[in-house]
């Protein structure tokens, strides 16, 4: 797997060829994801719409580089402002389809907000936009299942810095401070067309977070919401997802 260097630290990523005189799609991992473990949803969507698109490991997730500190509440921010726009630029870029599943989600959100880099349009998988408790209990739940099971043994199968991709996510999210995090003051700034999916058993979730979306992002926004569907759409209903991603894509003439 390719590195670039971003702020002289690797970043593990690779692009999936596709037609350059079109915008291309960028994938933006969940909270415990890497460019592996997106498995083949990336070139699925690619083959279908015919785009290049890039898909990359975060600091501290698959082979990217580690963590330099404890992230702060506002990690998700730093990611969006400060590190995508880099990445972007790098490997030629503008306007992409970001294609975003649940903290990935909430950057790409971020990002169309608040980077003054244009965005073409916005998938969202399991956005969060607000600390629900539902989120809350899911990720204590699944801090204890790291600290007793194997599952950290099988985490490492896909990050080599296992402890920064799951400690530093899930204390992260589990910090005091952090229960107040909201990014729903910049949903106004976000006028780029939306698809908004959410699956109805989602352990790390509810509707509430789409329902906030749609009431204050200006936008154009398209919804998907799956039952028999958990945190994961792209891997429970993937048929469904890979419709609903190339119907809205074409829809804006990508």
């Amino acid at each position: 797997m390719p590195f670039l260097n971003i702020t002289d630290r690797p970043i593990e990523y690779r692009m999936i060829p596709g037609d350059a005189a079109r915008p291309a799609l960028v994938f933006l991992h969940e909270g415990l994801g890497s460019t592996g473990l997106w498995r083949d949803f990336p070139d699925k969507v690619a083959a279908r719409l015919g785009l290049r698109a890039l898909v990359y490991s975060r600091f501290g997730y698959g082979q990217s580089g580690g963590l330099t500190a404890k992230r702060n509440i506002d990690f998700m921010h730093h990611e969006a402002l400060e590190v995508l726009p880099r990445l972007l630029d790098q490997v030629g870029i503008e306007a992409p389809l970001l294609v975003g599943h649940s903290d990935g989600a909430s950057i790409a959100l971020i990002h169309a907000a608040a980077a003054q880099h244009p965005v073409g349009g916005l998938v969202l998988m399991a956005p969060h936009v607000f600390v629900e408790p539902i989120t809350v209990a899911s990720i204590t739940r699944m801090r204890e299942t790291y600290r007793t099971s194997d599952l950290r043994d099988r985490l490492a199968k896909h990050h080599a810095r296992v402890d920064d991709a799951f400690l530093g996510w899930a204390d992260s999210w589990l910090s005091p401070e952090f229960l107040a995090w909201s990014i729903e003051p910049l949903l106004a700034e976000v006028r780029a067309p939306m698809l908004l999916i959410q699956g109805l058993d989602d352990e790390y979730g509810t509707l509430e977070q789409l329902h906030r979306i749609a009431a204050r992002a200006p936008g154009p926004i398209t919804r998907l919401e799956l039952a028999q569907c958990g945190h994961s759409p792209h891997r429970d209903q993937p048929a469904a997802v890979l419709d609903a991603v190339a119907a809205f894509a074409r829809s804006l003439g990508i």
